[in-house]
């Protein structure tokens, strides 16, 4: 397995050129970018853009392992308004195109939310209806990954949806394509589970994975902390991976960052990793 980094690990407002050069200082062999509705890499991002990123990549010598983006959470395909769905589905074209152009075989989606407890004010929506205009969008966007050659990967997030491996296996073969497949996210499972029970089940639909690490007792977004400091059996996880065949990168997630060194953490989490994955 490689090891990754998330854009998102760095403090706000660090460049993509500055997170590269950190990352490959800090041993990592791939970083996880994200598309933003404007910025460096925006829902205009132009072609010539995308090439520098590319060379910026290329430079350094490392590679890009995935794009992800924080806009569903804005825009959900399995929201109330037809305009909002239409959106959602647009940004994950985008993601598509852009994964493409850049090289990257897969993206994290999120498939839209139930409820959303972090997000005050957020809509509510009848878990069958979430369910259905979820399936529909991603059966649809599975025909546009197969095109670009791809793969999307839905991410297990605090979206009170497919909230079990068993309900995320059947949306997924339900999907019945093999360019949709699972982004499983390791710390985000400890809530109300365990990941190593979700990537034995999950299996070959496994397309990526994010470290992070969660600390039950401390509960909600304030349960996340360093790798190796909460109640992920990361021995376990890395055991359960080896098992179904998993070989593709793992990047970790970090949020919250520092106050202070906040560049720190790219280098404690590099250590972590290494620990976990016995290097």
């Amino acid at each position: 397995m490689k090891k990754g980094i998330n854009i998102w690990s760095f403090p706000e407002g660090t460049t993509i050129e500055e997170s590269i050069r950190v990352a490959k200082a800090a041993g990592f062999e791939g970083i996880e970018l994200s598309l933003n509705e404007d910025g460096e890499l925006g829902l205009k991002t132009t072609d010539k853009e995308v090439n520098q990123i590319r060379r910026q990549l290329e430079e350094e010598g490392l590679e890009i392992c995935g794009l992800a983006t924080g806009l569903y959470w804005s825009y959900s395909m399995t929201g109330e308004q037809e305009s909002n769905r239409i959106k959602a589905t647009d940004i994950c074209k985008k993601q598509l195109e852009l994964a493409a152009a850049l090289g990257v075989d897969a993206i994290l989606v999120i498939p839209g939310a139930v409820g959303v407890d972090f997000i005050p004010g957020s809509e509510v929506v009848p878990y069958d209806k979430a369910y259905d205009r979820a399936l529909e969008a991603i059966t649809k966007l599975a025909i546009e990954a197969e095109k670009v050659g791809v793969s999307i990967g839905i991410e297990n997030v605090w979206n009170k949806f497919l909230l079990s491996p068993l309900e995320m296996r059947s949306f997924l073969d339900a999907v019945n394509s093999p360019y949709v497949g699972s982004y499983l996210d390791i710390g985000n499972v400890l809530y109300s589970g365990y990941p190593e029970h979700w990537v034995r089940i999950l299996g070959s639909r496994i397309k990526k994975v994010h470290f992070k690490d969660y600390r039950r007792e401390a509960g909600g977004l304030h349960g996340f902390v360093d790798l190796l400091a909460g109640n992920v059996d990361y021995p376990a996880v890395v055991a359960a991976l080896q098992e179904v065949g998993y070989n593709n990168y793992v990047t970790a997630e970090m949020i919250p960052h520092y106050a202070h060194h906040a560049h720190q953490i790219i280098y404690n989490t590099s250590a972590a990793m290494d620990a976990i994955l016995g290097r």
